[in-house]
């Protein structure tokens, strides 16, 4: 049967095209539409432990910052001063009780409130006739916790945060999410390949026997697709579980949340959450915390075991990634290849969100089809 008549059957449906993953204007319309107009993922609360503590962050192009302000609480900024637009902070730090513009000293307080603009009238004339420092704070942007996790909506426009989190609330009934504690953390860097590639390959369970024939022990039959709303997935269920095992043989959902956020379950007391930021077309940062589950005391060396298992799971996922990444370059992948209609409806889920995100607006329409 030739691929035409393949792609023509109604079971079987295209993945999304090349220039989904390659071509840079489709990733500034991800940023503004994707990534601005949804929730999405941006970091841990417990690494801002301290009032000061300020984490910058690269959202789909756009820098923002996390803060913990004098209230304990953890704000959103736009990471750049009011007053010529530098970045304001380019690294991980405690800052105090101030955020200070390197370049001319427009100061901030952890609220994103402006208290100095020194000279900006002349010499000792720090606030000229017109001027009103309480325009020119920081720009806020709209932040949710969802336990150890930050979202934030850059657009303001996103629906309810209640809302947004009510399916995958469902899928993790079994699981006491006020009960887990970061035990390990694996910083991945850039990986070679799109943001999408790292989410697809995740929800889908159709390569994991041939991916991680060595790192898991979880058949291909035993596995199941979820598709609930903006949740989607795969879960695996076994009748026998061995935890004492070098390699992953225990019953696991593999879940993400539009756009950007994914959380794996692992029986009986753990759980993974990745980070995925996406740097440009080609490249995405990568991390991900394990976490003990339900009040479970991990020893130091079940955590180190882990981290080296999870280590090795992602590297074989990362060489598969960067290779989709290089096959997009083929003229033969300019229609996205076929999707499984048994294994990849989660595939398919994710697609159909990113394509009406995108598609929200003529205007929009246009630019995808002159890219």
């Amino acid at each position: 049967m030739r691929l035409s008549s393949l792609i023509k059957d109604k079971n079987v449906v295209n993945g999304l095209p090349s220039a989904a993953y390659t071509d840079e204007k489709f990733l500034d319309l991800e940023a503004n539409t994707v990534f601005a107009e949804n929730w999405a993922f941006v970091g841990f609360v417990h690494e801002l432990v301290k009032p000061g503590d300020i984490l910058p962050v690269i959202l789909a192009g756009k820098p923002i910052i996390l803060v913990r302000n004098i209230k304990d609480e953890i704000v959103a900024f736009h990471n750049v001063c009011r007053h010529r637009c530098l970045k304001l902070v380019d690294k991980p730090k405690n800052t105090g009780k101030l955020i200070r513009c390197p370049y001319h000293s427009w100061t901030y307080d952890l609220d994103g409130k402006l208290i100095s603009s020194p000279h900006f009238g002349g010499t000792d004339n720090h606030e000229p006739k017109g001027f009103d420092p309480k325009k020119y704070g920081l720009e806020t942007i709209r932040i949710k916790l969802w336990h150890d996790w930050i979202f934030v909506n850059l657009n303001k426009k996103a629906p309810s945060f209640e809302k947004y989190i009510k399916k995958i609330s469902k899928q993790l009934k079994g699981i006491n999410l006020n009960k887990i504690k970061p035990v390990a953390t694996l910083n991945f860097g850039e990986v070679a390949t799109n943001w999408k590639f790292l989410v697809e390959n995740y929800v889908e369970p159709y390569h994991v026997q041939f991916v991680h024939k060595t790192t898991t022990s979880q058949p291909l039959k035993d596995h199941y697709t979820i598709v609930d709303g903006n949740c989607f997935g795969s879960g695996v269920d076994l009748n026998e579980e061995n935890t004492s095992s070098a390699n992953l043989s225990v019953s696991s959902r593999y879940l993400s949340l539009f756009p950007n956020f994914i959380i794996g379950t692992y029986y009986p007391n753990q759980i993974g959450v990745h980070l995925n930021l996406p740097i440009d077309s080609g490249r995405t940062i990568q991390k991900r915390i394990i976490y003990s589950t339900n009040g479970y005391k991990m020893t130091t060396k079940e955590a180190n075991s882990l981290k080296k298992l999870w280590w090795d799971v992602h590297k074989e996922d990362h060489e598969i990634c960067e290779r989709l990444q290089l096959g997009r370059a083929s003229p033969v992948a300019a229609k996205g290849g076929v999707l499984s209609p048994y294994w990849e409806k989660s595939v398919r889920a994710f697609h159909k969100h990113v394509i009406k995100s995108v598609m929200k607006s003529t205007k929009k329409r246009r630019d995808i089809a002159s890219a």
